[in-house]
């Protein structure tokens, strides 16, 4: 019973929060997606080949129970599939990553717009809130919250 009523928790809070898990950014190219949420958001990009990437839905999977920890620390999650990207957003996400998204990578984006972090396997989510929060603007923003 305490399983149901997280799950439904859970569940509850990813509808509250529809800005935190984007889409692939169809109506907007990956460039200025980027440039309206630099210093204002954490983006991570997970990038697969198609949705049905074992690595892909392994790592969504790994962040849905995370949305608060992801809320916390302003994350917007944007899904790349190759098979439906843009060739002007395939291009730049190689040049800026120098990734192909022909394969599973999730790369984390700084709210100052660089590159943080890419790993080609699933990222564990207290790594990657480990990561980000040893950042100097994240322990500022803890600073503000205490």
């Amino acid at each position: 019973m305490k399983r149901f009523a997280f799950l439904l928790l859970a569940a509850a809070l990813l509808s509250l929060r529809p800005s935190l898990y984007a889409q692939t950014p169809k109506t907007m190219s990956l460039d200025k997606t980027l440039r309206e949420n630099r210093w204002q958001k954490r983006v991570l990009l997970l990038v697969a080949p198609t949705a049905q990437d074992a690595d892909f839905r392994q790592q969504k999977a790994l962040l849905a129970a995370q949305a608060s920890e992801l809320a916390e620390r302003d994350f917007l999650v944007i899904e790349l599939l190759n098979d439906q990207l843009s060739p002007a957003s395939r291009q730049f996400f190689i040049q800026k990553t120098g990734l192909p998204p022909t394969r599973f990578a999730a790369v984390l984006i700084g709210k100052d717009g660089g590159v943080k972090e890419k790993s080609s396997r699933p990222m564990k989510p207290e790594d990657l809130f480990g990561t980000v929060d040893k950042m100097p603007m994240r322990r500022e923003e803890m600073k503000r919250v205490k």
